[in-house]
This record gives C-alpha cells, structure tokens and sequence, in this order.
C-alpha cells in the first residue's frame, strides 16, 4: 500500500479465496502506538481483517495522529491531513485485500475515537460502524466539512464519568450529534476516568459481534 502509515495487519484465520471478509481500523490515542488496541478485538482476529495504524507524529512515549492547541481544539491544517490519509488507507485496504467493503468498521480510543467519528461523517456510506472510546466530534466536521449521510451507520460511543483529559459531557454531545444525523448510537458511561475499564471491554465486544453477525446474515 502507497501510505505514510506505519501499520500492523493480520488476516482471518483461515481465507477462502473466493470470499470477502470484514475488516476493523484501529486508531490509538495520543503518546501510544499500534500495539495498544489490538487485544480490544483479539475475539474477532478469526473472522476479521484488522488494520492497527501508528500515527505519523512523535508524541513521547508513542505517536501521535494530530497536534492540538488546546483540549477539544485539533490543529486544523495537520487534522485535515490525516483525515485524508486515513480515508485514502481505508480504501485501498478495501481495493488491496479481501475486504467486504459492506463491514468497514473503524475503533478509536480518545484522539483515534476523535478521527473515528470524523471519518464516519467524511466517508458515510463506506464506514459500517464506528467505535469511539473518550473522543468528541470536533464542531469544524459537522459544520464544515462535505458531511456524507450515516443514516446506515451503527456507532458505539463511550466515556468515563470522571475522564481528566476529554470532558464527559463531550461524549453525550457527541452521541447527540450522530443520533441527530441518523445514526443509530450505543452509549455508554463508566465510572472511569480516561481508559477502558473490563466492562467498557465487554460491552463494546458485544456491539462488534452483534454487529458482525447481523452483516454476515
């Protein structure tokens, strides 16, 4: 693939050649790398694609996808960036391997939930399903940008009632927002601050199998 992503990719189990399979983009938050998320999905390595990306930015003790000026503020010009360039992996992930390109689902964990979401409304109809861990929609993605419809989609949104870094309320408005565009939203609050706690592990697995086989019917 023709990307500036480092990456991990592990394919199902066991391919037929003859068929497609669903695929799952992990993003990580700020300071971490590829090797964070995996294990959230590590039930569905048999029967899925999944795509762990680095970000491009060093950002000590890891990466970082985009800078911030402040809490809730994202660097424009480095955002929209990215945002192309995942859009652009996503893609050819889709046109390079196996991939049903009707089960695109994208999970994000704080600024990865951040592209996740914005991805969603950026790419509409090619993103299956969302799942965004203490994220936010950033105001300049709904009100600016080319929103594609998400009346399709199916998005898992959680936070911690206590998260230090990206306020709580942020996450119900960001449930709002994709209910306001048509989606149809899981929320979930924990009593947590900036993490994942077992039962937010538990519960966004839930919504990925159920999810998973409803598409496979």
């Amino acid at each position: 693939m023709n990307t500036p992503f480092i990456f991990k990719h592990t394919q199902p189990t066991t391919m037929d050649p003859h068929k497609k399979y669903p695929a799952i983009f992990l993003l990580h938050g700020m300071g971490s790398h590829e090797d964070d998320l995996p294990q959230l999905v590590q039930d569905f390595k048999e029967q899925c694609h999944i795509f762990s990306l680095r970000g491009p930015i060093t950002q000590k003790p890891g990466y970082a996808f985009f800078t911030i000026q402040e809490v809730g503020k994202p660097d424009r010009e480095i955002f929209d960036k990215v945002l192309v360039a995942l859009q652009r992996f996503v893609l050819e992930a889709i046109d390079e391997y196996q991939i049903d390109p009707h089960k695109v689902f994208v999970l994000g964990f704080s600024q990865g939930a951040v592209l996740a979401q914005s991805l969603a409304f950026a790419m509409g109809n090619l993103i299956t399903g969302v799942v965004a861990l203490s994220g936010y929609t950033p105001k300049f993605v709904t009100e600016e940008y080319a929103i594609r419809p998400i009346n399709h989609l199916r998005a898992f949104i959680s936070h911690g009632d206590y998260d230090y870094v990206i306020p709580p309320q942020w996450g119900t408005e960001s449930k709002e927002t994709f209910e306001q565009f048509g989606a149809a939203v899981t929320f979930k609050q924990y009593a947590d601050g900036h993490g994942v706690t077992p039962e937010n592990l538990r519960d966004l697995t839930a919504f990925l199998a159920q999810e998973l086989q409803e598409n496979y019917q």
